[in-house]
This record gives structure tokens, sequence and C-alpha cells, in this order.
């Protein structure tokens, strides 16, 4: 069977416009746990790199898509499992795919979003560490041993319609979000929980120039 979605507008404030995804049904795969920024242990620049850089040693390769519209305002979607966390989208890295491929490739799964451009790209790999119980928890589910994951983080341009966006994505993985909003830099700051602020600051710093 597969899963429907219906789209509902709210607002929060006078200026603000919310959209809520309400889920009826899915036959869609489970996808792996997804975790975000804990600690930072490089900082960022604003010069270009190539985004096959290698990431530190012992974390999972994961990307972190910084989705801006004509209005220069931040795609932020809230978490079906914690409603009130608010999140850029972001994903795990296949083996041997290439992070600019991931980055669309999650948008696509995540969002519905095709009509997106690159427009600019975090130099350097944010790493952060898996709270002990959390990398007890994923190591046995991966049957790996990562210390935490590393992210490389795009900003993309989207060139579509908000009828575009889907918050069951392409149908290819499990829903993740429940409603999303297109919210200023600093409300995605304040709307992320405390142990992602200090990522979401630095990634924001980077991506500066193209948000004024």
């Amino acid at each position: 069977m597969m899963a429907l979605c219906r789209s509902f507008i709210h607002y929060n404030s006078p200026l603000q416009r919310i959209h809520t995804a309400t889920l009826i049904s899915t036959n869609c795969p489970p996808r792996s746990p997804k975790f975000t920024a804990l600690s930072m242990s490089a900082p960022l620049s604003s010069l270009p790199s190539s985004s096959m850089d290698s990431p530190p040693e012992g974390y999972r390769r994961n990307v972190g898509i910084c989705l801006i519209n004509p209005s220069k305002k931040i795609f932020a979607a809230s978490r079906l499992d914690v409603p009130d966390a608010w999140q850029m989208p972001q994903g795990g890295i296949d083996e041997n795919e290439d992070p600019r491929n991931a980055a669309f490739r999650e948008l696509r799964e995540e969002t519905g979003v095709t009509s997106a451009e690159i427009v600019a790209e975090a130099p350097y790999w944010l790493t952060y560490d898996f709270p002990p119980e959390v990398r007890e928890k994923l190591n046995r589910l991966w049957g790996s041993d990562w210390k935490g994951q590393a992210q490389k983080w795009f900003l993309f341009k989207f060139t579509g319609k908000d009828e575009e966006i889907n918050l069951l994505g392409d149908g290819t993985e499990k829903a993740e979000f429940g409603q999303w909003s297109w919210i200023s830099p600093q409300e995605t700051v304040d709307r992320a929980v405390d142990f992602k602020k200090p990522v979401y600051q630095e990634v924001l710093k980077v991506f500066s120039p193209h948000l004024e």
C-alpha cells in the first residue's frame, strides 16, 4: 500500500507558515537512525574545497543540507520522533558514494525536492561523538565501532515551488519529519536542540555571504 500524505498550513505568528504533513499509511522500509552534532573537532572556513576530502578516522560519514529559498529563508523540519526538535536535512553517505551525490539523494529522500542546486560547500568535515549509550546501541545495530559521525555540509538553492516539498520524500525511505517551514538563520539555530546549536552556528557562519 502506498504512503499518503495530507498537507495542512497553520500560523505560529502573522508572518510564519508551518506546513504539517499527516501520514495515513506507509510501507517504506526503516532506515538507519540519524543523529546530529554533539561536538566539533575542526573549524569551518569559507574557502573552497573538494567534497572528497577524507573525514576523520573512526567516524561514520554523513551529509548536512542547508536548503534556502529565493527569500534566503532556510528549510527546517520537526522530527516525528521528537516533534519539538527542528533540524535541517541530513543523512549517511553510502559506501563509495560522493558526498555531493549523497546530499542530492538525502534531500530527495527526506523532502521530495529535486529542484535545487548546490551553491556552496563547507570545506571541512564537522564531527561529533556519540554519547556512550548511543554509541553502544548504534554500533550493536550497525555491527561497527564508530566514535560518532562526520558531516560534510552543503548549501542548496531551492529553484522549485513549495508544492514540490513532500515530507514523505520520494517514497524510498521511512518519513522522518512531521512539519516544515522556511525560517531565518537565527530561528534555525534557536529551534535546534542544544547539542546541535554550535554546529549550526558554524555552518551558517560559513554560508552567511549567501544568506544576506
